[in-house]
């Protein structure tokens, strides 16, 4: 169960890092130039800044800890 949960850190903290730029460059450039009407879009949209936002949270507490 251990190797499991630091195998989903890992991948929240990969995943923040290779997808951080596309979803805030190309995803707001997006959203300005689309009408979202559906919630399934805004639901998904939000869960994938969720998960970067887990991400980048995850590796700042990680090299907190690294540092001190």
């Amino acid at each position: 169960m251990k190797k499991i949960k630091k195998f989903i850190i890992f991948f929240l903290i990969w995943y923040s890092q290779q997808m951080a730029i596309p979803f805030w460059i190309i995803g707001h450039v997006h959203l300005h130039f689309a009408t979202y009407h559906d919630l399934y879009e805004y639901s998904l949209s939000i869960f994938l800044h969720l998960l970067v936002a887990v991400g980048f949270w995850l590796d700042w507490k990680q090299n907190n800890n690294i540092k001190q």
